[in-house]
């Protein structure tokens, strides 16, 4: 099986600001699949938009599906947050974010190192061989 985060490439930039988080040049609101707008929007209902305000977030995506992008997207904004506060702000304010966004969902903070398996020869696949006959 493949796994969403291995073909996204994505880069974020965090300014000071008044609270403008954009994706690829389009306000994070507008953002599509509508379906899964939510789910990006996790990190900044969950941290409140006071915490948002001072900060600008630039994200650049590239490559895969709408679904690997949203999940890159959140990952993006909750680790650029926490690196704005850790450098900008002060360590308490950054380890109570950080706290928060790991009690709700680990990925938030953390990438799935799992990756697809190269297929090997003797089979069809990475694991599985050929059936073989003896007569």
């Amino acid at each position: 099986k493949q796994w969403y985060q291995r073909r996204v490439a994505i880069t974020a930039g965090t300014k000071e600001g008044n609270g403008m988080i954009k994706v690829n040049g389009v306000p994070i609101d507008l953002l599509e699949p509508s379906a899964l707008r939510y789910k990006v929007l996790e990190p900044v209902l969950l941290l409140g938009k006071k915490r948002f305000e001072g900060v600008d977030i630039r994200i650049r995506v590239r490559g895969g599906g709408a679904t690997a992008r949203v999940y890159a997207i959140r990952q993006s904004i909750s680790k650029s947050l926490v690196a704005y506060y850790q450098k900008f702000v002060d360590e308490t304010s950054k380890k109570e974010i950080k706290d928060i966004l790991l009690n709700y969902d680990k990925s938030m903070l953390v990438a799935d190192p799992r990756r697809c398996e190269p297929k090997k020869f003797g089979g069809p696949g990475a694991r599985a061989k050929y059936q073989k006959s003896y007569r």
